[in-house]
Order: C-alpha cells, then structure tokens, then sequence
C-alpha cells in the first residue's frame, strides 16, 4: 500500500508541472541578443571603414621645406681591439657616432684619422675595472664624444652608440 501511494504521489507532481518552455524561450533570447551584436558590431564596422571621409594629409619629408632643418645621421667607425691599461686586458670595440646634421658627412670622413687616433688613445689609458659598469660605459661615452668633436673642431657629435664591447 505505501508503494502504492508513493507512485501516485509521483504521478502528481508529475502532472502538475507544465512542460519546461523557458529553457526554449532563454535559448531564443540569449540568440537574438547574440545576432544584434554581430549584426550592430558589423555595421559600425561597414561605416567607420568605408563610408566616412578621412582628412587627407600630406607627408613632408625633414628638410624638404626648411633649409635649417637638420638631418641627423649615424657615422660608423670599423672595430677597434685596444690593450687596455691593465696589463694583458684588451677590449673590442665598434661604434657609430650620430652626426647633427648630415652635412657634415664630407668633414667627418676627412677627419676620421683624427677621430680614431683620439679614440685608441682615449680607451688605452682605461682600466677594466672602470669601464666595467654601466656608469663607466656612460663615461666612456661622454669623453669620447668630447674628444670626437674637439679632433674634428666642431661640436659634430651628439651621441655615440656602442654596438659591440666585448673585454678580455
């Protein structure tokens, strides 16, 4: 008998609950709200692409307009192995000296034996131990622009880049 009651208890609630369409219903919902975005996302797309008008401009290049407009360019120097100060230390080198201006080209090609006398004399008379750290580095570079721009007697120079430093 109480099988008997169970079952039927369960027949009942069975047959009070209606069939389960929300699910059905949240499917639609979540789809359409899906389809709005692809569709709004594409036609914001469509519109900023192809149909509003961009301002043209026009790229002049440095100089083209302006005489006093300066030009800077790299000046490379072949790599250097000095000895340095501490005996049986010797350091390779290579590094590129940016110019003001690219006007002094012709100059600096002509004064280049000065600039690499300056530059051996200059890294020779330094140790290991005082080119070792990144501030000896930044040193190192500020005397060697002084000393480039005083063999060339001109302020040439603003900058010095060390592509290769390798100490032995």
């Amino acid at each position: 008998m109480a099988e008997e009651e169970r079952d039927e208890q369960v027949e009942e609630e069975s047959a009070e609950k209606p069939p389960q369409k929300k699910k059905g219903k949240l499917k639609l919902i979540v789809i359409a709200v899906a389809a709005l975005v692809l569709i709004g996302g594409g036609g914001f797309f469509a519109y900023s692409k192809f149909m509003v008008e961009k301002p043209e401009t026009k790229v002049v290049p440095i100089g083209e307009n302006d005489p006093n407009t300066e030009q800077p360019a790299l000046f490379s120097l072949a790599p250097f192995v000095v000895n340095l100060a501490d005996r049986g230390r010797f350091l390779k080198i290579t590094m590129n000296f940016e110019m003001t201006d690219i006007k002094y080209e012709e100059l600096v090609k002509e004064k280049t034996p000065h600039i690499r006398d300056a530059v051996i004399t200059l890294i020779s008379s330094k140790t290991a131990e005082s080119i070792a750290t990144p501030e000896g580095k930044f040193q190192l570079k500020d005397e060697l622009l002084m000393r480039a721009n005083a063999a060339v007697g001109k302020d040439v120079f603003k900058n010095v880049y060390f592509t290769d430093f390798v100490m032995q």
